[in-house]
């Protein structure tokens, strides 16, 4: 009988598990405390979704402003059009969804109706990238590349419960509309350990390394921060640079990142919840390119395909962005 112990049998309810590791703290639905938080302070603030309340912790200010949220049903084209209209009207509509529906079934009525408009409403949608093990109808691998070629739209990809909580405020006071990759439910926190305050419009360092660099948005931020941590018990250094912004990039910041990853041999490494095509690591690579910016440069991201279902941890692994497979994969580019 074999003595090698037994790996914890993942059941059904991993496909929508928390992204947080086993231990690590969170905060519950920081998206709907902030928002409820700063509807307190202004009376404009409305609270829009169709039929996800529950699911982009959207209920929580529903409860406390019943009067100042409105559930559309499942019509998400009609969801921004009536959204554009609220912010014609005076309001800051908070509107919410998931990423898919979001991207591709209302891009055109996001685009024509708010986005030409320069309107200020604010598009929070929930399960970005490979954060839902529901398969290609629910995982919005491609939404950055759908959404970066739209004019006016600001682009944002928080990483933890802190971020998301500091920049709703933020995203309040920006004028125009917002799209915002959310992280709900019981979201880990991580950014506070590094004494982190989100700046709109702004690219952090949040640590330093002497071998690679990682410039990365989103959960990936979390799973970079991991994955130095782990490598610098081989000796291996590795800094960070969170990039929550995707549209407007902070160009000035990477910019200076690289260069400095460049002089000293670093090899520059971007790393992304979304697909390889279109997202953050392009991004970044045709900002280097343009500027005459050339360090060694490769991406983290996710296959430029339609992914499996089943549970997240085995397909975290499977399409490279656990922090395992992170580790191993830098490790085979500086040995190369």
């Amino acid at each position: 009988m074999s003595s090698q112990p037994q790996k914890k049998r993942l059941t059904t309810s991993a496909m929508i598990a928390s992204i947080a590791a086993e231990g690590q703290p969170t905060v519950s639905a920081p998206f709907g405390h902030a928002l409820v938080a700063l509807a307190e302070q202004r009376s404009d603030v409305v609270g829009m979704t169709a039929d996800l309340s529950k699911y982009t912790d959207l209920h929580l200010f529903a409860e406390a402003f019943p009067q100042r949220f409105y559930q559309m049903g499942m019509a998400e084209q009609l969801l921004m059009s009536a959204a554009a209209g609220m912010a014609r009207e005076g309001f800051m509509p908070f509107v919410t969804t998931y990423a898919v529906f979001a991207s591709r079934r209302a891009y055109d009525f996001i685009c024509m109706a708010i986005a030409e408009e320069n309107l200020n409403v604010k598009i929070a949608c929930a399960l970005p990238g490979l954060t839902t093990g529901y398969g290609p109808s629910h995982q919005a691998t491609d939404d950055l590349a759908i959404f970066r070629g739209m004019p006016n739209l600001t682009i944002i990809d928080p990483c933890d419960a802190l971020e998301i909580s500091q920049a709703i405020p933020a995203i309040a006071e920006h004028q125009g509309p917002v799209y915002l990759r959310l992280l709900r439910g019981k979201v880990p926190l991580v950014l506070d350990k590094y004494d982190y305050h989100y700046q709109h419009g702004k690219a952090q360092r949040l640590r330093s390394g002497k071998h690679a660099v990682i410039i990365s948005s989103g959960l990936m931020t979390m799973r970079a921060l991991e994955a130095a941590e782990a490598l610098e018990e081989q000796g291996i250094e590795i800094g960070v640079v969170h990039s929550p912004m995707i549209k407007p990039l902070d160009e000035e910041t990477i910019l200076r990142e690289a260069g400095v990853a460049l002089q000293g041999n670093q090899l520059v490494i971007t790393a992304e919840n979304h697909s390889i095509t279109g997202g953050l690591g392009e991004a970044v690579a045709a900002l280097l390119m343009r500027n005459h910016v050339t360090p060694r440069f490769k991406q983290i991201a996710l296959p430029d395909a339609f992914l499996a279902a089943g549970a997240l941890p085995t397909l975290h692994d499977r399409y490279g962005i656990s922090t395992d497979a992170i580790v191993k994969q830098i490790i085979t580019w500086l040995e190369a």
